[in-house]
């Protein structure tokens, strides 16, 4: 059959369901059920008002039914049996055999370190960004770049930065663009600027623009008279400790670039670096997110009202003063619906890892330890445990974006 005309018969036979399903079931609602005749007209009336609300939405509840509730329940039967044992009750004991396994902790690890590094950079890049590009001439332009690689899938960029961390053997000329570059350095004088110096700094301001947010979220929890929610006083909380962990990290790397023997010379697989080859890969999706979170944050500064700002530039205030103090308040709430949102996407990040790494020289993160259970080990009760565990992750974040967006909505 020509796909054309498939097409419109499934959009025909889609709409002419729908509508069909709505006309009788109001029909067998009104004329059945609940006739509007006799002498409980009245009464019939008002109780298929009642019902009609969710006869209509009942396509859509078991829809959700179907491919999310069932999938859940299911997951979580099979977690608690043993395939090789003729799909047999075990309890926990797929749990206890996950928890045991050194890749799972790995994976914990690592998506731990995803969820601290990725949300935290896109969200910064992405209010930058806004920030800077709505100050110059050709903003929009600079705006369509930066959001084209929402455009691109995950696997698709996956295979971009594959080719840009490529290496070739020393004799053949490189075309991974961080190979080309590195086999330009010798040692000499420029090397020590790009390689150690140039790194230096760009961690020391790391190193303290995550510094400021530290000491931002600090007194805002200790200062006395401000009014603090519980949800609030523990995000700011959270912001400390992974941010004086960021802070301590970029001192110790900011050590380890003076101190580490450079192999000149030499090209480098980057991506089989232990610990280091996590980073080349929050990369991409740095890159990918940027653009969602500029966007978003765009659209969020624009509607700051000119009256503080103007109000802040009459007090003296710099524009640091006004970025960090006026502007960032103001719009904390789209900032950490950009946040959780980008979470999401990093709990359950799976495409880029499979593609560039598949878990291997401690790469391993949750999903794909998941895949590499249920399909290549073809053991359904720890990979259906691992899911679990994702859900279980990914639920309290949902729930905050839902309790927020009804919060904005009241």
């Amino acid at each position: 059959m020509n796909p054309a005309l498939q097409g419109l018969i499934t959009v025909l036979l889609g709409v002419g369901g729908c509508v069909g399903y709505f006309y009788f079931s109001n029909q067998i609602l009104d004329r059945v059920i609940f006739p509007a005749r006799g002498p409980n007209a009245g009464d019939n009336i008002n109780r298929a008002n009642q019902v009609r609300p969710w006869l209509f939405l009942f396509p859509a509840i078991f829809a959700l039914g179907l491919y999310l509730g069932y999938p859940v329940l299911e997951t979580l039967r099979l977690s608690l049996t043993d395939r090789s044992q003729g799909g047999a009750f075990v309890g926990l004991a797929n749990y206890n055999q996950m928890m045991a396994e050194p890749k799972f902790w790995e994976a914990i690890r690592n998506n731990m370190l995803w969820l601290i590094v990725v949300p935290a950079a896109s969200t910064a890049f992405g209010l930058l960004a806004a920030q800077l590009t709505d100050r110059i001439a050709w903003g929009n332009i600079a705006k369509s770049l930066i959001f084209m690689p929402m455009a691109i899938s995950f696997v698709g960029a996956s295979v971009i930065f594959k080719l840009i961390y490529d290496a070739r053997p020393a004799d053949v000329p490189q075309i991974g663009v961080m190979n080309a570059i590195w086999m330009s350095f010798e040692g000499g004088p420029m090397s020590i600027l790009m390689l150690r110096i140039l790194p230096t700094i760009i961690l020391a301001a790391f190193a303290g623009i995550v510094g400021y947010v530290v000491y931002l979220s600090a007194r805002a929890i200790i200062e006395p008279g401000r009014q603090k929610s519980v949800g609030m006083s523990l995000l700011r909380a959270v912001v400390v400790v992974g941010g004086a962990w960021l802070v301590w990290l970029s001192l110790k790397s900011i050590f380890g670039v003076w101190t580490v023997e450079l192999a000149y010379g030499v090209p480098q697989q980057w991506l089989t670096i232990p610990f280091w080859n996590s980073f080349f890969l929050m990369v991409v999706l740095i890159w990918i997110q940027t653009g969602f979170a500029m966007v978003i944050l765009s659209a969020a500064l624009r509607g700051i009202p000119e009256e503080t700002i103007e109000a802040a530039v009459i007090d003296g205030a710099n524009p640091f003063d006004i970025f960090f103090r006026i502007k960032v308040p103001q719009i904390m709430g789209t900032i950490m619906v950009v946040w959780t949102t980008i979470t999401l996407v990093v709990l359950k990040v799976f495409d880029i890892v499979f593609a560039m790494t598949n878990g291997q020289w401690e790469t391993q993160v949750l999903a794909n330890y998941m895949y590499d259970k249920l399909f290549r080990a073809n053991d359904w009760g720890v990979g259906s445990a691992s899911a679990i565990v994702i859900m279980l992750l990914v639920t309290p974040i949902l729930v905050w974006n839902v309790y927020q967006a009804r919060k904005e909505m009241r």
